[in-house]
Formats: structure tokens, C-alpha cells, sequence
């Protein structure tokens, strides 16, 4: 069992920048691999990055590929995503989840979750 809060959402404008965070609680945070979803209304999840438990491996979406970075700190329990150059299709509830075989390759690995924080990009 492992408990996710997430925080740095908030209001942004187009082209700007925003961090957000995800504290982990639980003994074995440093051997989950992390994950970013996000989520509109009437759309399902989506996922945007993860990061292995050891954080030598990352994924992205495409969508975000070049402009968002994912980074952990296993003493800090905590995962980061890093969103660069943010568009208003950006805007959504960003949640942070962890996935227990440490790999972070599948989505539906999944198995644990926060409850989010709103990011919206808008002028």
C-alpha cells in the first residue's frame, strides 16, 4: 500500500512553465515505478510519462515528448514532473500513480493513485 499526494498545480499562461509534485508514502516507494496521467471531463485518462523505479528509463506520450520531463528522488519519496512550454491543451486534472512491478512500461500496471491537481493553461 502506498498513499500519493500531488501539489504544484495551478493557473499558468501559454509557453510557460510549471513543476508539479507527488510525495509518496510507504516503504516500498523506491521500488514502484512512477507515472503522470491526466484527465479531461467526458475523456478518458491518459497517460503522459513514467519513470522506472531506479529512473534510468522514461516514457512519453508524444504529445508531450520534448516539452514535459519526469524525475524522481527515492530519499525524498517524491516524483516531479517537469512542464515546459505548456499549451491549453495541456489544461487537465494531472494525477500521479505508481506501478508495483517497478518497470512502468504498461499502463494498466497502474495499480495506485492520488487524487490529482488541476492544471490550466490559459491566457
Amino acid at each position: 500500500q502506498v498513499q500519493l499526494v500531488e501539489s504544484g498545480g495551478g493557473l499558468v499562461q501559454p509557453g510557460g512553465s510549471l513543476r508539479l509534485s507527488c510525495a509518496g508514502s510507504g516503504r516500498t516507494f523506491g521500488s514502484y515505478a512512477m507515472g503522470w496521467f491526466r484527465q479531461t471531463p467526458g475523456k478518458e485518462r491518459e497517460f503522459v510519462a513514467s519513470i522506472s523505479w531506479s529512473g534510468k528509463n522514461t516514457y512519453y506520450s508524444d504529445s508531450v515528448k520534448g516539452r514535459f520531463t519526469i524525475s524522481r528522488d527515492n530519499a525524498k519519496a517524491t516524483v516531479y514532473l517537469q512542464m515546459n512550454s505548456l499549451k491549453p491543451e495541456d489544461t487537465a486534472v494531472y494525477y500521479c500513480a505508481a506501478d508495483p512491478t517497478g518497470w512502468g512500461i504498461s499502463p494498466g500496471d497502474f495499480d495506485y493513485w492520488g487524487q490529482g491537481t488541476q492544471v490550466t493553461v490559459s491566457s
